[in-house]
C-alpha cells in the first residue's frame, strides 16, 4: 500500500520522477492514469489552494473527484482508539475510512492540529487513523507533521526558478503571526530543500524551533544531498547572500498548548517580518510563502507584490505537483 504523508516516504527515484512528471504536466502533457477512478477528498479544516487544485487534478486525470467537509455536511469524527462516544462526534475513523476505502480508490486528508498536546499532535493522529483503516492510498494534504503537496510543489518553483539547487542559499525565516500555526509548511520546507543539497539557514527566535526528529531528518537530507543546514535566532543573519527567502509563522514548542504564555513571546518578536531593507541583503532573493499570507504582519506589501516574489508560481505548481503525486499513488492500481 503506497501512502503519501511526507515527502520523507519517498525513495530518491521516486521523488524525481514526481518532479519530472510535475514539470511535464506543466508543460502541457496529458494523462488519464484516474480514467474511472475516484478520490476522496476529506477536510477537518478550511482551503482554498489545496481544495480547488485537488479536485482539478482528478478531474484533469480523468478521475471523479468527491470532496467532502467534515462536520459540516458529514459527520464529524473520532479518532482515538478505545473511545467512549458520548459527545459531538457521531462516527469513529476506523468505520468512516473503511467505508469510503469501500467507494473510492485513494484519499486525500487535510486535519490541523488541536495545538494542545504536542506528543499527540506529532502522532497526527487523523491522518495516521486514515491510513491504517482506509484500505486504499492515502495523501496527506496538510497535517501536523508535514504538507508534502506544497513541499513538491515548492521543489518545482525552486528548480524552474534557479536551475541546479545545490548550493543555493535558502533562508526558513520564522515570522509573526497573532496566533500560533501547525509546522506542516516548515517541515516540509526544510526537509525538501535538504534533499535538494541546499544551503538553508533556518531562522526563528529563541522557543520557536522545529521538533528534534524533523531536524534529524533534514540533518541527515544535507549530508546525502550534499547541502547543509545552519540554525541562527538572529532575524537578521539568514538574508545576507540568500537566493530564497521563505517565510512562515508557526507555534512555539516551548510554549505548546499554553497560548497566554505563547502570545507574550510572540509581542516581543513584531520585528520578525520580511521587509523590502532585508531582502536587499540577499543575492536578488526571490521570496517565498505557502499562502494565505498575512499582509504587513508576515511580509509587507512591497516584497509581496515585487518582482522578486514567486508566491502566485508556488500556487499553480500546486496543481502540477498534485497531478503527478496522484498518478504516483494511483497509476498502477
Amino acid at each position: 500500500m503506497k501512502h503519501l504523508l511526507s515527502t520523507q516516504d519517498l525513495g530518491d527515484t521516486e521523488f524525481e520522477g514526481i518532479l519530472e512528471l510535475a514539470a511535464r504536466f506543466k508543460r502541457g502533457e496529458s494523462s488519464s492514469a484516474l480514467l474511472g477512478k475516484a478520490v476522496g477528498l476529506l477536510f477537518f479544516n478550511p482551503s482554498l489552494r489545496t481544495r480547488v487544485s485537488m479536485d482539478l487534478a482528478v478531474s484533469q486525470l480523468g478521475g471523479t473527484p468527491v470532496t467532502l467537509d467534515v462536520g459540516a455536511g458529514v459527520w464529524d469524527m473520532e479518532y482515538r482508539d478505545g473511545a467512549v462516544m458520548d459527545g459531538d462526534k457521531a462516527e469513529h475513523v476506523r468505520e468512516g475510512a473503511a467505508v469510503l476505502g469501500r467507494y473510492v480508490q485513494a484519499l486525500g486528508v487535510r486535519s490541523f492540529p488541536k495545538m494542545k498536546n504536542l506528543e499527540e499532535d506529532l502522532a497526527d493522529p487523523v491522518i495516521a487513523g486514515f491510513a491504517r483503516h482506509a484500505g486504499i492510498p492515502v495523501l496527506n494534504l496538510e497535517s501536523m507533521r508535514d504538507h508534502p503537496c506544497q513541499a513538491l510543489a515548492d521543489a518545482l518553483t525552486l528548480r524552474e526558478k534557479l536551475g541546479p539547487t545545490r548550493g543555493r542559499k535558502l533562508l526558513l525565516t520564522w515570522a509573526y503571526h497573532p496566533k500560533p500555526l501547525p509546522m506542516a509548511v516548515p517541515t516540509a520546507v526544510v526537509h525538501v530543500a535538504t534533499r535538494l543539497g541546499m544551503d538553508v539557514t533556518l531562522a526563528h527566535p529563541e522557543g520557536f524551533g522545529l521538533p528534534v526528529a524533523v531536524m534529524a531528518a533534514a540533518s541527515a537530507n544535507a549530508k546525502r544531498s550534499g547541502g547543509s543546514l545552519h540554525v541562527t535566532s538572529d532575524a537578521t543573519e539568514g538574508f545576507r547572500g540568500a537566493d530564497v527567502v521563505y517565510a512562515k509563522s508557526w507555534g512555539g514548542i516551548e510554549w505548546y498548548g499554553d497560548w497566554e504564555n505563547e502570545k507574550r513571546a510572540r509581542a516581543d518578536h513584531r520585528d520578525w517580518l520580511v521587509t523590502e531593507e532585508k531582502m536587499a541583503r540577499g543575492a536578488g532573493a526571490r521570496f517565498m510563502h505557502c499562502l494565505p499570507v498575512r499582509r504587513n504582519v508576515v511580509v509587507a506589501d512591497s516584497v509581496l507584490d515585487g518582482p522578486r516574489s514567486i508566491v502566485l508560481d508556488q500556487a499553480e505548481n500546486r496543481l502540477h505537483a498534485q497531478k503527478a503525486i496522484l498518478e504516483f499513488l494511483l497509476a498502477t492500481r
